[in-house]
């Protein structure tokens, strides 16, 4: 009976057995051919000239920031110098007895002026000039016939250019 028995039980199968059989696909094999001399020359030529292009960009970016950073700086520096340059205005504006003391602010102005003008720096033309808004704050208005319409009447405090950029615009006072 025991002969009967094991004839009886399945076999116990593994997991692959029991697996219908599938077929592997088929691969096909593909011979690559080793890159030629050439080939491994164009690719190492265009490798160097793809560094040398970024090489060259990055030189130049860099150059850009030196010189925007060197502006910056030369502009902040200049705006720091103007309430003296608003002091020396007012103490030439100022009426004294004392001869030396004026001769002496007046020549202390003439360096600054000089000293602005060697960095580039220009004064904003305003008194009877037409009020543009890129160079002008207009802090009054005041209605006179005698001048046309947006011309500045009055400047309350003289503005300035460094190059194309202003550093400080001028407080004026606008007709009509």
């Amino acid at each position: 009976m025991s002969k009967d028995k094991k004839k009886q039980e399945p076999q116990s199968e593994t997991p692959e057995e029991k697996a219908p059989e599938e077929k592997a696909p088929e691969v096909e094999i593909v011979e690559e051919k080793a890159p030629s001399a050439d080939e491994k020359y164009a690719a190492e030529h265009d490798k160097y000239l793809r560094l040398a292009a970024e090489y060259d960009n990055y030189r130049k970016r860099s150059q850009r920031e030196r010189e925007a950073i060197y502006r910056d700086v030369k502009a902040d520096t200049i705006v720091k110098l103007l309430p003296v340059y608003d002091n020396l205005e007012r103490a030439l504006r100022t009426e004294t007895e004392d001869a030396a003391y004026k001769k002496g602010v007046e020549l202390t102005m003439t360096q600054l002026e000089g000293i602005f003008e060697s960095l580039g720096v220009k004064a904003i033309p305003a008194v009877g000039e037409k009020f543009d808004a890129n160079l002008h704050n207009a802090v009054m208005h005041v209605e006179d016939e005698n001048l046309g319409e947006s011309v500045i009447a009055e400047e309350f405090q003289k503005g300035f250019m460094l190059g194309d950029k202003v550093i400080r615009f001028s407080v004026v006072k606008v007709a009509n």
